[in-house]
């Protein structure tokens, strides 16, 4: 139930997207306002976590989970029925406020339930592998529903999903809170949704305005600023929404970094492999999706595995392996052509989705292990703000990179050809623009046009892919330097603030006090 809740969450950060073409017809929406459609969701969802998440630890994170579903259910409604683009992007911030609840809950409600270790492990492997399977079926998902309904029924879907998680949840979850109920930090919540929220902006904006622009210059500022505040706030304040001294352990500190970076590869990644399906190997969006589905299989296949490696080898080894993993499947993906087809991509993906399910499960379940069980909403609305601001560093960063090595091979390479100033700028702008600017000339001065814009497309991926391989591997190395080789045993949390004996030893043992939920 829990997994069928996180699915729903994560597969919207995605389900969008493809639906975006068919909102410009339906809606008239501007470039602007789909981008806002999309970025709505995605500040108000990242700027709240670590606040729903210590509103979980304190009123009960069952209680939260269901009135984050609630809330998301209310606002789907809404974005179907939209009729202007103003509408939908509204309906898709109340979305994003229902999902920050939920997400941070179903993972702290892991942990309360699976209280020994290894089987803790476990869950949270699956937990993981079902993330990572959401982000890759919202494509299909998506694709598959425009093709036969209109763009209003990707919204609809979640409403019974949701229904299904409401009354499984009534019957299943066990409500568990913080024993210690103290008073809620409302300066430190507010500080950091103010600093997550502006560095968001600042990330989302950037490859618009220009990483040197003022105003992304000084949305960084603001932000650091607004994060040095939280941290100070937090060390002084007597009840901390969140402990800045978790970050001193490196179980927590350094699965927090390897989180963020392996995110920053799978979201840039996949935002410039869309692309490269639809417009360079020409698949519709379903056919597209469909084919990024493999990432989906080895993800869901092999996240459980990595529990098991992991109470083998340590949880250093696997995250070490599994980010160089990645990186090699991304720098296969850098030597991919415009003439090279579905099957050196589909390699690509595979090794990248392989290296992605060795690291996701160790690092979040490093996180969580690291935090006393009475945290654990907040701990897991840290791991999930980091994917978050992983993600769409991860997006900006490569998009930049192919857009500006695109931009300037286009126009070097159209630079002699007759054609006007303003029809050479367009179509250094965006592959789809130059497209459309090849099946408007037309005969062999269009299919040079387009193989042209191809070829460019290609060659800028392939650097931005290698910049994405370079920074899992920046991540191999924070793991190998810092990350302890195995947990520490750790005690049980029985929900009343009284610690029961050593989880290990229990398990050991193969007492029913290790498996008891809280």
């Amino acid at each position: 139930m829990l997994c069928l809740s996180l699915v729903l969450i994560v597969l919207d950060n995605t389900v969008l997207n493809v639906a975006l073409p068919t909102l410009v017809r339906e809606l008239g929406a501007s470039t602007t306002e789909l981008q806002w459609m999309v970025d709505a969701y995605v500040i108000v969802f990242a700027g709240l976590l670590l606040t729903a998440g210590a509103l979980g630890d304190r009123f009960g994170r069952r209680r939260s989970l269901q009135a984050g579903l609630v809330v998301f259910a209310v606002a789907s409604g809404l974005a179907a029925a939209s009729g202007t683009a103003g509408q939908l992007i509204g309906a898709r911030a109340v979305m994003g406020l229902g999902a920050a609840f939920v997400m941070p809950a179903t993972l702290s409600i892991i942990i309360t339930v699976f209280t020994d270790p290894v089987e803790r492990a476990r869950a949270i492997a699956v937990w993981a592998g079902m993330a990572g399977m959401g982000v890759a079926l919202g494509p299909v998902v998506g694709g598959w529903l425009l093709e036969h309904y209109w763009w209003g029924s990707v919204f609809l879907l979640n409403l019974p999903i949701v229904a299904l998680a409401l009354v499984a949840g009534r019957l299943l979850l066990p409500e568990s809170s913080d024993p210690s109920h103290t008073r809620l930090d409302g300066a430190g919540a507010a500080l950091s949704i103010a600093a997550i929220a502006v560095l968001l902006w600042g990330i989302i904006e950037a490859p618009v305005k220009g990483w040197a622009d003022p105003m992304t210059i000084a949305a960084f500022v603001a932000a650091a600023a607004l994060f040095g505040a939280f941290i100070w706030w937090e060390r002084r304040v007597a009840h901390p929404m969140l402990d800045v001294a978790f970050f001193a352990d490196p179980r927590f500190s350094a699965a927090s970094a390897a989180i963020a970076l392996v995110f920053f590869a799978l979201f840039g990644s996949f935002f410039l492999f869309t692309q490269l399906l639809q417009f360079v190997l020409g698949y519709s969006a379903l056919e597209a999706g469909i084919r990024l589905l493999p990432v989906s299989v080895v993800m869901g296949v092999v996240s459980p595995v990595s529990a098991r490696l992991v109470e083998q080898v340590g949880t250093k080894v696997v995250v070490t392996v599994g980010l160089v993993v990645a990186a090699v499947g991304l720098a296969l993906a850098s030597a991919i052509d415009a003439g090279s087809g579905y099957g050196p991509l589909l390699a690509s993906m595979v090794v990248l989705a392989l290296g992605m399910s060795l690291t996701m499960a160790p690092a979040t379940e490093s996180i969580m292990g690291s935090l006393p069980p009475a945290k654990a909403g907040v701990g897991s609305a840290v791991n999930d703000t980091t994917r978050e601001l992983g993600g769409a560093l991860g997006v900006a960063v490569l998009g930049s990179l192919l857009a500006s090595g695109y931009a300037s091979s286009m126009v070097t390479s159209l630079r002699g050809l007759p054609l006007p100033t303003e029809a050479v700028t367009a179509a250094g702008e965006s592959l789809g623009a130059a497209l459309a600017l090849a099946a408007t000339v037309g005969g062999a001065a269009g299919d040079s046009i387009a193989q042209v814009a191809r070829v460019a497309f290609v060659d800028a991926m392939g650097t931005a892919v290698l910049v994405a391989a370079g920074v899992a591997l920046v991540g191999a190395v924070v793991a190998a330097a810092f990350l302890p080789g195995r947990a520490r045993s750790a005690a049980i949390d029985d929900g009343t603030g009284e610690s029961a004996p050593e989880a290990l030893t229990l398990a050991a043992e193969g007492t029913e006090a290790a498996r008891a939920p809280a």
